[in-house]
């Protein structure tokens, strides 16, 4: 017979967040849900007033609203972290994939993959099948935005469905954020009354309501995920304020959640910046031309040839248009990279930017 569960929940008011703790109160070793790096002397205190072991620092996600404490916690209390494995990052001690256990002593949590919101979106089922921990999948009376970082309103909902809404009705929904001070529903009551996905909604009308909503980017999105994909900490210390690029470039994180910087900066880059354009070679010597202080790595090859780059040293990505550069800043950072950045724009942002210069140039000497 398992022993009840230790569980406490806690939040942040500033982000709206739920962290969640749990602890096997037997072997007093102890998990950590979504922590918030603001509330991170929080959650040791009440480690240490509860004598417990924290054994696992868990996201459900990368966040963009808020900076996690996952990279604290590790160096405070020597926990493990983890992520999922299609998170975008290879920088936690472990990353999970769906139906993996995250045990602590005698307890575990089963691992639900739920993407939707994100696609490194997952959910904690407790053993028993008591509580589950949805993140940003499912919150109480709605969901998660699907407007960026790889949201997408028709994966969200047949994750709900097939990961969460199968649990029992009793089985407790604890969210990763409630802007109305509730603090949990349960399944049945979300099938029910969810207004977005409840009372038997299809997923053509769920698709159509998440179209209809008009959400500005939360204030933290720029400074959060680049930090989240390296735990939350800079140079081995945790800095809400300091994320991971370090001020190396003027980065700013698009929709999709990659770093960009501005053709104009990339153009006149301090030296020690590595430019990397990972176009195919009859586009490097075509008619867009190429960046001068720039090396060819083709996109294909790039997960090969940066095994051997330093992975401190600032890189900067081109193609055409920055949707290549984009995926080999991720897979980039993925890869354990720190300073990483797509061009924003591409060769074609350059070209037009040069025109703009040349068409100036020719009305000011007319």
């Amino acid at each position: 017979m398992m022993h009840q569960v230790l569980f406490r929940p806690l939040f942040d008011p500033e982000s709206s967040t739920y962290t969640y703790l749990l602890a096997d109160p037997v072997t007093r070793a102890a998990v950590l849900i979504d922590p918030v790096i603001e509330q991170v002397d929080r959650d040791v205190a009440l480690l240490r007033e509860l004598d417990l072991k924290l054994e696992w620092a868990l996201d459900t996600h990368v966040h963009a609203d808020h900076v996690t404490a996952m990279g604290a916690l590790r160096e405070r209390t020597g926990c493990k972290t983890a992520l999922s494995e299609r998170a975008g990052t290879a920088w936690p001690d472990a990353l999970l994939r769906h139906g993996q256990r995250v045990e602590f002593g005698e307890r575990w949590l089963e691992v639900r993959e739920t993407p939707g919101h994100t696609n490194g979106c997952i959910s904690f089922v407790l053993d028993d099948q008591s509580k589950v921990f949805t993140g940003d999948a499912l919150l109480i009376r709605g969901c998660g935005r699907t407007d960026f970082q790889q949201g997408n309103a028709a994966v969200l909902y047949q994750s709900i469905h097939e990961q969460i809404f199968s649990l029992p009705d009793a089985c407790e929904v604890y969210p990763g954020h409630d802007y109305k001070g509730r603090l949990l529903s349960s399944v049945g009551e979300e099938k029910r009354l969810n207004p977005r996905l409840g009372g038997g909604k299809s997923r053509e009308q769920f698709v159509e309501i998440m179209k209809g909503l008009q959400l500005a980017h939360p204030k933290k999105i720029a400074v959060a995920v680049p930090a989240n994909l390296h735990g939350g900490a800079t140079g081995g210390h945790a800095d809400p304020e300091r994320p991971t690029t370090d001020a190396w470039a003027p980065i700013e994180v698009n929709p999709a959640g990659i770093p960009e910087v501005a053709p104009e900066w990339v153009l006149a880059a301090p030296k020690g910046v590595k430019i990397v354009d990972v176009r195919e070679p009859n586009e490097f010597d075509g008619p867009l031309g190429h960046i001068a202080k720039s090396t060819l790595v083709p996109l294909a090859t790039v997960a090969a040839e940066a095994r051997g780059w330093d992975r401190e040293a600032p890189i900067v990505l081109v193609c055409r248009s920055g949707g290549r550069s984009g995926k080999a800043a991720i897979e980039l950072l993925r890869m354990g990279f720190r300073r990483v950045a797509s061009m924003r724009g591409g060769m074609t942002l350059v070209q037009e930017l040069a025109s703009k210069r040349t068409s100036a140039d020719a009305l000011a000497t007319s």
